[in-house]
């Protein structure tokens, strides 16, 4: 039986750079061309106008906005505005990911988010209208912005989501991991650069450990480790050996096929995120050259073997987990409220940046007062449990 119709929502967007594979590419390129970017169907958006700060020679974002029909404006006032005086749309995409944006000192790379909420909510305040607004990936990446842009929002009431594609991308297989499960440790792997790909490796892994019975209030402490100090934490028993070697076995390994502990201790790449709950669950993420791909073990009470599953990185059609993070987007700007909640990535925001804090300051354990973020999780499907073609309301 055929969904019923439903009327699109419009969205205006603010990305960075427009180029093949961009993040801008595939999230706005399947509001214009559908779900697989084929001209099949989509969601039940209609991009309205789009804003894109730098222009590479790869850009293709003019070209494909104009094969549309949507207006590229050359400010964020404008583009939210659609060249008006008013706010006509109902959604702000804000995609602060790709281009040339230098690093801090201690790697970091400054992505103009911030800067770009600010511009946004600004817009809002000058023309007295809120709509909701996504924001891809880490919020900050600076903890300071990504905290002054959260108050911002909750300042304003503006319905605001952000994050990494990983929470509801496909996974290698399914596990049993109802909310509110005796999850004695966990330990999640990920791999490649510290911050690009840490923050996936740290979003897939909180979206298990928040099912925890008992919810989220947040972390107390973070510490990045390596080398041997990395090995006694295992060692010592404070971090599960057992759950590790299950998201070992179940990571993708594109780099060497038969990847095992012996190897790993040998990754002179290796480095390990570790960091405390407030409710004293210990998290542990470990960063790997030797393998390719994020995955999770968790061990679960009065379950004799522990559990595990990776995130199945589909790149066709056109990046698939990226339609569903689109599925949880328009349902947003068709409900008004958030999907799921955005606390989630402040929280893993703030221990990637106290990760690499820590890491520039030689493994010093940082206290984290202002991480002790508190928020009731929500149990919402990941690929391929969400149907894209059904109405967001």
């Amino acid at each position: 039986t055929p969904s019923r119709e439903i009327a699109p929502k419009s969205v205006a967007a603010v990305v960075t750079v427009y180029h093949r594979n961009s993040h801008a590419d595939v999230i706005l390129g399947k509001i214009m061309d559908g779900w697989e970017q084929d001209a099949g169907p989509g969601p039940a958006l209609k991009l309205a106008a789009v804003y894109i700060d730098q222009f590479p020679d790869s850009d293709i974002g003019r070209e494909t906005c104009k094969k549309h029909g949507v207006p590229v404006f050359d400010s964020i006032e404008k583009a939210i505005t659609v060249g008006g005086d008013r706010v006509p749309v109902d959604g702000v995409l804000c995609i602060g990911e790709h281009g040339n944006y230098p690093l801090n000192d201690i790697g970091q790379q400054l992505y103009p988010r911030r800067k770009f909420f600010e511009q946004i909510t600004d817009t809002f305040r000058k023309y007295n209208r809120v709509v909701p607004v996504f924001n891809d990936k880490h919020i900050g990446p600076v903890w300071t912005d990504a905290k002054w842009t959260y108050d911002r929002a909750r300042e304003m009431n503006v319905p605001f989501m952000a994050g990494s594609s990983l929470p509801v991308g496909y996974r290698t297989n399914d596990i049993d991991l109802p909310m509110a499960s005796d999850i004695e440790s966990a330990v999640g792997i990920g791999y490649s650069g510290l911050e690009i790909y840490g923050i996936h490796a740290l979003e897939f892994y909180q979206y298990h450990i928040e099912r925890r019975r008992g919810g989220e209030r947040g972390v107390k402490s973070v510490q990045f480790l390596q080398g041997a100090e990395m090995w006694r934490a295992v060692d010592s028993g404070l971090i599960s050996t057992a759950a590790f070697e299950a998201a070992l076995a179940v990571v993708p390994k594109s780099v060497k096929p038969n990847v095992g502990p012996d190897d790993v201790r040998n990754d002179r790449d290796a480095g390990l995120f570790l960091f405390e709950y407030v409710d004293g669950f210990v998290g542990a993420v470990f960063m790997l050259s030797c393998i390719g791909g994020t995955a999770i073990g968790l061990k679960i009470k009065n379950r004799a073997q522990p559990i595990a599953t990776a995130f199945d990185e589909r790149t066709t059609p056109r990046f698939p987990h990226f339609a569903y993070l689109l599925k949880a987007i328009e349902r947003m700007i068709h409900t008004g409220q958030p999907t799921y909640p955005v606390e989630r990535t402040l929280l893993t925001s703030g221990i990637l940046d106290r990760v690499m804090n820590s890491r520039a300051q030689s493994g010093k354990r940082m206290i984290t007062p202002e991480l002790e973020i508190a928020y009731q999780p929500v149990d919402y499907p990941h690929a391929p449990h969400i149907d894209l073609r059904k109405p967001p309301i």
